[in-house]
């Protein structure tokens, strides 16, 4: 057995078949390469959970209203919202800010918002040299909206991708429940 293992150790045989097992995947196997930013374009699925943007009414105004329910949900703290009361004592956002580069991108933001005020894009080409331009700004994500998610694919996101909805909240005939809630027969075993 010992002289088994020295010829081995002397021949570099094991040596030998790793080289052959490379000459033989170098010549005669085609790369798998993609060039992806020149030739090949990738697209990112439906749902995909990638840069934030603060998402615009019809009118074009901002949906948020400062409750502050996404920072207060997020796990890692990224998300700062400051507020200021206006006119008749309703809240007006002055600095709403996220910290792309803490975020887990888990989307319990997105979840915890009853207003669908924020969402996550599905833009995933961002890339800088400063840390500076990671730190999202009221301005900043609300061109996000414009750039990614305006129009008909902004409201679909909603429709298609998040939950709870108002759907979800319903009750059975003789429960106990809230006013506006409606009902919805037993199903039967």
């Amino acid at each position: 057995m010992k002289k088994e293992v020295f010829l081995k150790s002397i021949s570099f045989i094991d040596l030998i078949k790793g080289l052959a097992f490379t000459l033989k995947t170098f010549l005669f196997t085609k790369p798998v390469t993609r060039r992806y930013p020149n030739k090949v374009k990738i697209y990112a699925q439906p749902g995909f959970r990638g840069l934030h943007a603060l998402a615009k009414d019809e009118d074009g105004r901002m949906k948020c209203v400062g409750c502050g329910l996404c920072g207060a949900y997020c796990p890692s703290q990224c998300i700062h919202i400051y507020t200021t009361e206006g006119e008749d004592h309703k809240k007006v956002v002055d600095r709403y800010e996220v910290d792309v580069l803490r975020c887990i991108f888990c989307g319990f933001c997105v979840e915890a918002c009853p207003f669908g005020a924020i969402t996550l894009t599905e833009h995933y080409e961002y890339s800088a040299y400063k840390k500076e331009d990671f730190y999202m700004t009221k301005e900043k994500l609300l061109d996000n909206w414009d750039k990614y998610m305006s129009g008909e694919k902004g409201r679909r996101y909603f429709l298609d991708f998040w939950r709870p909805k108002s759907e979800d909240f319903t009750g059975y005939k003789g429960q106990a429940m809230f006013s506006k809630t409606k009902p919805k027969e037993k199903e039967q075993v």
